[in-house]
């Protein structure tokens, strides 16, 4: 079987993962290089994997023996990164936040419609979750009417010690903003932060809790509780209230055990473990349209369109009003 030659730049805990992934789960994939500052880890890992080191992440993607590119590093470093491999026409992969801005989101945009040709896809995993799915051909079906109302929460039980507050934004309640597009079929035109009060657990001067609410074009209403601390495990919960019912995520399977009068389940501790079948089938799905020379998941367009509510929900926070959604109308390039 042809295996695609992928590179990966970035080899922390969640490139590493996904190292580990694309050699022990996915079919038809390689790594052939990898790519990080710290280069006694990096080399270990590419000795691990029989692959080439490289200091320079585009020295990777120059390298001829590198197909395709995933981009695990530091989020700072995504736009750059992405557009050196537009240049170099191959396919890449990018974690989420495609680019710190929406600015810097539309440079790649701008460069992978000049190339002609659809590259870039954005790690926004949920969108290959089954339970995300299921929820998505129900109102797709239009069983339940026009979606009204959305409710969601995302807690972690500690965050690491980078955390900043706009984190409960850019790395976590985007994947609700990412989510919520994708189910309702619906962008969003306005956001605004509501502040509870502050954990004890939280650094001085950083806020968490953080209550987001967004308005779509249609008029429906999300609200995102984002929970960086909460101490008991990692929790995700999404409602959606329709016309003619509501539909809930369910949590994910654990085994019930009835013992000493309790009844009680696990709650997982961690995303690779919540989102570990997503994460096999959207890089098994990956691969597949890689080698077809298909971009089949998140694109570029919808990691802007997700920075673009994220930059609204960061000037609400400092303004403490509802904040507009600025955002281009959609290229044609893009439109299905």
């Amino acid at each position: 079987m042809y295996e695609l030659k992928v590179g990966v730049i970035g080899t922390g805990a969640i490139g590493r993962t996904h190292i580990q992934r694309l050699t022990n789960q996915v079919t038809g994939a390689r790594v052939t290089a990898v790519s990080d500052i710290n280069q006694e880890i990096a080399q270990k890992i590419a000795s691990e994997y029989d692959a080439k080191y490289y200091e320079q992440g585009e020295d990777l993607i120059e390298d001829p023996d590198v197909e395709a590119v995933v981009i695990c590093s530091w989020d700072p470093t995504h736009e750059k990164y992405v557009l050196a491999a537009i240049r170099a026409g191959k396919f890449v992969f990018c974690e989420k936040p495609l680019a710190e801005t929406a600015e810097g989101c539309r440079h790649i945009v701008d460069a992978e419609i000049a190339s002609g040709k659809h590259l870039v896809q954005v790690g926004f995993m949920r969108r290959f979750d089954m339970g995300y799915r299921s929820m998505k051909a129900q109102l797709s079906s239009g069983k339940f009417g026009a979606p009204l109302m959305a409710h969601c929460v995302h807690r972690n039980a500690t965050a690491n010690a980078q955390y900043e507050t706009k984190v409960n934004v850019t790395g976590t309640a985007i994947h609700e903003i990412d989510i919520m597009r994708w189910l309702m079929d619906d962008d969003i035109v306005a956001a605004k932060i509501v502040q509870p009060r502050v954990s004890k657990y939280v650094a001085q001067g950083q806020k968490d809790p953080q209550i987001i609410v967004l308005q779509t074009a249609s008029g429906a209403i999300i609200d995102v509780e984002t929970f960086m601390h909460c101490q008991y495990g990692y929790d995700i919960q999404c409602e959606i209230v329709g016309e003619e019912g509501t539909l809930r995520l369910a949590d994910p399977t654990q085994l019930s055990i009835r013992r000493g009068g309790k009844c009680s389940f696990d709650i997982l501790q961690d995303w690779r473990y919540r989102f570990a079948d997503a994460y096999h089938v959207e890089f098994q799905s990956w691969v597949d349209h890689t080698k077809k020379g298909i971009v089949d998941g998140p694109n570029a367009w919808d990691g802007y369109a997700a920075i673009a509510v994220s930059d609204a929900c960061l000037k609400s926070r400092d303004t403490g009003k509802w904040e507009p959604v600025i955002m281009d109308t959609i290229p044609e390039f893009y439109q299905k």
